[in-house]
């Protein structure tokens, strides 16, 4: 049974003064980056009393980002399973997940962004009968297979969830045409702005890195739509680096041996190309923010990147976040391995509209998100006070 507000009554067994039990699911390292100022900011809201989920869909990277913010799992069901498929993986989350619910008496349910963590726990917590909470919330690419599975991942999470936290007014806009009633919108900004500022003054660069003289490009591969194209892609990134040997490339290599097999035995002897493994999140900051320009297909990076003023180089044919391509910070280059090359090779030699993209707004928050949401959090229980949205003083 639910109340007014959609919520799961617990049974008169719970007494009203009880905290209510928000549980925080969590798969993949970007999950816990971003959900982790969320936690530290309900665990300070009185009411309530936050829980953290782990599917495990990442391993070791996923405790070392929860480890920077002081954060610990309550529950890890650690189902992943070297390649496996993505409808095994669903199957190994989803019984777990049920259990789990059940076990921590869970009231709302908080999912982050677009894995397949969020989607199978959002529709495990449906089936249970739990509300469900998107935290950024909203965002699209209006292409389904672009990114894979992430894009049908977010859509559906938003069909079936109670509250929509939307990161910026597009995010918002997005949802209404979908459908989402307003009131159950909210724009707070990025949870992962929080994120960023709070590591990048808690860590510094490997000791390693420091020697390095003159522009870092600060380079990451892993998107599944890209697999085919990362040879391809290899080849041409150390072409580039080949022809700005004054510059170093900086490339923390994903753990996927999909990735690993193709990367790596291209760029391991180009000389101004330093290959890593994957960095803790309080060192990639720190790299990031050493960094000249970030080349990736990653999602999350395109909006640190913007945090830090440092341009960024999407290698992607669409991106869910065009905030930032409206405002001068991201530049599209594609997947076409030579258009990719050629684009970024200009961009490396024009000084000047590196500099312009270093200094455009950023546009997706002001590193408050987190306490709106626990705020938010706390009016969906009747708690307090509705909080004020965030907005972007010129709207880009």
């Amino acid at each position: 049974m639910k109340d007014d507000l959609g919520l799961k009554k617990q049974g008169t067994e719970v007494a009203e003064t009880d905290p209510k039990i928000i549980t925080l699911a969590i798969g993949t390292r970007p999950e816990a980056i971003k959900m982790a100022p969320v936690y530290r900011a309900l665990k300070k809201t009185p009411g309530l009393e936050p829980k953290i989920l782990l599917t495990g869909q990442h391993r070791q990277q996923l405790d070392q980002a929860l480890e920077l913010f002081d954060v610990a799992a309550d529950v890890n069901l650690d189902v992943m399973e070297d390649r496996q498929t993505l409808p095994e993986l669903a199957a190994r989350i989803m019984p777990g997940v049920a259990r789990a619910l059940r076990d921590m008496k869970t009231d709302y349910v908080l999912v982050h962004g677009d894995t397949l963590t969020t989607f199978a726990v959002a529709w495990t917590a449906f089936l249970e009968g739990i509300s469900v909470g998107h935290v950024e919330a909203g965002l699209r690419s209006h292409d389904l297979y672009n990114p894979f599975p992430e894009e049908a991942n977010r859509k559906l999470t938003d069909v079936i969830t109670d509250m929509a936290f939307a990161p910026t007014p597009l995010a918002r806009e997005n949802l209404i045409k979908e459908g989402k009633a307003p009131e159950r919108i909210m724009v707070t900004g990025q949870t992962g702005i929080d994120a960023i500022r709070y590591a990048s003054g808690k860590s510094e660069l490997p000791e390693d890195l420091r020697a390095i003289k003159g522009e870092v490009v600060t380079v990451t591969l892993h998107r599944r739509e890209n697999w085919p194209l990362l040879r391809e892609l290899a080849e041409k990134l150390k072409e580039l680096a080949e022809e700005n040997t004054e510059k170093t490339f900086i490339f923390p290599v994903h753990l996927n041996p999909v990735v690993r097999e193709a990367v790596m035995p291209i760029l391991e002897k180009v000389r101004n190309f330093c290959l890593l493994e994957p960095l803790g999140y309080g060192q990639m900051a720190a790299l990031l923010a050493r960094s000249t320009l970030i080349i990736t297909d990653s999602g999350g990076l395109q909006e640190e990147g913007a945090a830090l003023n440092v341009p960024v180089a999407v290698v992607r044919n669409v991106t869910e976040r065009p905030e930032g391509v409206n405002s001068g910070i991201l530049e599209l280059v594609g997947t076409d391995p030579q258009e990719a090359y050629l684009r970024l090779s200009n961009l490396l030699a024009d000084k000047e509209k590196l500099h312009r993209m270093s200094k455009a707004q950023n546009p997706y928050g002001d590193g408050l998100a987190s306490e709106r949401i626990a705020q938010a959090m706390a009016w969906r229980f009747k708690l307090a006070e509705k909080p004020i949205e965030w907005r972007l003083e010129t709207h880009v």
